[in-house]
């Protein structure tokens, strides 16, 4: 047999790649329960939020700005994005991964704007499957190229070292199984910068790891769909230019506000989106809990619809309603110590019995993945077998389930005491719905669990997000709204917590649906910009306020410079709120002089009063006629506060 050169390796190797890549990005399956329609990824990506982290040399635990970028592939291309090592932070089922399939079309197809382009060789690794005795160079065998004997791990290592250029994406950092571990595995050296050093390595993740490169890294965050982004999505993958079925989605989603915060999450968008286009009829859902109880009725509704067999239709009935060893393992999974997402397929089969595992994964609930058998230090290479894992279609399936278990474990609680010390093991900022789905399931436990939240430093406005679900109407909590909205309500950037702000969010903008008059907001730390569409703040944190109709007064405080076209921005984006009196800049620097043509006619007709703190000492007042400022003397500034108080 003749000889392989390097050169060969790396053709063979590059081939192999870009079969098993394809099989990847040609396999979206927006519905899972409809498994035989699947899409190419470059067929539904759409352009989600995208932000950079642009403080030379600082870290992300320090306060800084995050800018938003046009695209995806500005995390490459950015010269600010510059370096060997970077990190895509986003919640779960937020496009993490889909960027990273798209990343490998690119790269498979050569897409000429692509900053893949021109790479030799792109790695993509999910970590999920490895573990922390395998290397790196024996994963790449393993799951990318496990199908050629022409190619060794040792070869793989020569291969990428003879390589002008390498791109490595590790997509999914919190599934890997030995995640912040001091085993010392490949994962953490890459991470660490110990190994792959000069190669540029990308991280996906749902939060930081323990150990990394702080001083090479540089930061990304995915912050879900805007409005624009719904709609490109839904003409691409859904109706094309179908203008009615485009309209009934918007219609369907309009029509269940409650959902608004749900969807910005890119997965459920998605889901909901397809499932309204397929449905003749959606119905109006009162809560999350209802919508998500219908997903999963469609699930298993769509299973049975299509057999014929009546006694297996009995048994899949039977499956849908009798979970009770599943739930339990949905919430040891999330609650233990180390949270779980994933486990082994033969011991869970066991455990539920061999059926009902077959119907969760025929229904697309479970998902069957290959991952690396446990290996230790004396295995060797060839010697390294795979074996199937099972994990949930997304975290808030296990959220969903694991939430029947939570209600038998709290309600089993004889006490406060005992109470707390279960729900102290639950956090509410990364398990939002587990409490939000036990509450609108269970009247009872969810009255205990309310009670909870609000005795926790910055649960009281989330525990009235949990009374919604309880009620399944807005009708429950309009008092709670009103008493909210009437006085000052504050989203702090820097010392309230994402769940806080984004439950005040929520709650504001059930304020302004139900023309709950809006006393005045206050968003200090914020850094607010406005979006594409000019329908929403997007905050520091990522998260976005959209046009609020009932608003009376908008303060913004950071100590920061705006731009002409900035401010502008944001005074387009006041003028939609259709009740505010007045727009308050605190401790901006501010432009001297204002276009008047962008000052909003609306603005103008309504007499809006835009003001300037700069000091202590008084304030400027803009000209909406001339766009000049005019002093605004502290007794003024008194007797204004007097007329309305903020």
């Amino acid at each position: 047999m003749e000889r392989l050169t390097v050169q060969d390796k790396k053709s063979i190797l590059i081939n192999s790649l870009k079969r098993r890549y394809k099989l990847q990005y040609d396999a979206i399956q927006p519905i899972p329960y409809i498994k035989d329609r699947l899409y190419c990824v470059d067929k539904v990506f759409v352009e989600g939020g995208t932000e950079i982290y642009i403080v030379e040399g600082a870290t992300k635990e320090k306060e800084g700005p995050w800018e938003r970028v046009d695209s995806y592939k500005d995390i490459f291309t950015d010269p600010r994005m510059k370096a060997k090592r970077r990190i895509i932070e986003a919640e779960a089922g937020y496009g993490k991964s889909t960027v990273t399939l798209q990343l490998a079309y690119d790269w498979c197809n050569g897409v000429k704007d692509s900053p893949f382009k021109d790479v030799e060789i792109l790695i993509l690794l999910r970590l999920r499957q490895l573990n922390s005795k395998i290397s790196i160079y024996q994963a790449i065998k393993l799951f990318l190229a496990p199908n050629d004997p022409r190619i060794k791990s040792s070869d793989i290592k020569n291969i990428i070292e003879s390589c002008s250029s390498v791109k490595v994406l590790l997509d999914g950092y919190d599934e890997f199984p030995d995640r912040d571990g001091a085993t010392g595995s490949d994962v953490g050296r890459i991470i660490t910068r110990n190994l792959f050093g000069d190669i540029d390595v990308t991280l996906t993740t749902r939060y930081l790891p323990k150990d990394y490169d702080k001083s090479n890294t540089k930061y990304v965050r995915l912050v879900g769909f805007d409005e624009t982004a719904r709609d490109q999505y839904i003409r691409k993958a859904v109706t094309g230019e179908d203008e009615e079925s485009v309209a009934n989605i918007k219609r369907a989603l309009k029509e269940n506000p409650i959902l608004d915060d749900l969807c910005q999450v890119p997965l459920l968008f998605v889901m909901f989106s397809h499932m309204t286009h397929e449905k003749t009829h959606l119905q109006k859902f009162k809560s999350v809990t209802g919508f998500f109880r219908y997903m999963i009725k469609c699930f298993h509704s769509h299973m049975r619809n299509k057999s014929l067999d009546k006694h297996a239709k009995e048994h899949m009935s039977e499956h849908e309603s009798e979970h009770d060893e599943l739930s339990k393992v949905a919430f040891e999974g999330l609650c233990g110590e180390n949270q779980q997402l994933s486990w082994r397929k033969d011991g869970l089969c066991t455990r539920l019995g061999q059926g009902f595992c077959q119907h969760y994964i025929a229904v697309g609930i479970l998902v069957e993945e290959e991952v690396s058998a446990d290996t230790n230090d004396h295995t060797s290479t060839t010697d390294i077998q795979t074996r199937t894992d099972l994990r949930f279609y997304h975290q808030l399936f296990c959220e969903w389930f694991a939430c029947f278990r939570l209600v038998e474990v709290v309600a089993a609680t004889r006490n406060a005491s005992e109470l707390k010390n279960v729900l102290d093991k639950v956090d509410p900022f990364n398990l939002q719905y587990l409490y939000r789905f036990t509450c609108g399931i269970s009247p009872v436990v969810g009255k205990r669990i309310i009670e909870y939240l609000k005795s926790r430093k910055d649960g009281g406005k989330f525990a009235i997000l949990c009374i919604l679900e309880q009620t399944g109407e807005v009708e429950g909590i309009k008092d709670t709204v009103r008493d909210l909205c009437s006085s000052l309500v504050r989203i702090n950037g820097y010392s309230h917590s994402r769940l806080l702000q984004r439950s005040t969010i929520q709650l504001l903008e059930i304020g302004a649906r139900y023309d709950i008059p809006i006393s005045c907001v206050y968003l200090g730390g914020c850094s607010p910009r406005v979006d594409e569409s000019g329908l929403n703040l997007i905050l520091e944190s990522g998260l976005s306020l959209s046009i609020l109709s009932s608003l009376q007064k908008l303060e913004i405080r950071d100590n920061r410079t705006l731009t002409n076209e900035e401010l502008a921005t944001i005074l387009s984006y006041s003028s939609q709120c259709t009740s505010l009196k007045e727009l308050q800049f605190n401790y901006y620097d501010l432009p001297d002089t204002i276009p008047v043509g962008s000052i909003p006619s609306s603005l103008k007709s309504r007499n809006v009063k835009v003001l300037d703190n700069q000091d202590l000492n008084g304030s400027r007042r803009l000209n909406l006629q001339t766009g000049l400022w005019q002093v605004y003397t502290k007794a003024q500034c008194w007797l204004a506060e007097t007329r309305h108080t903020c």
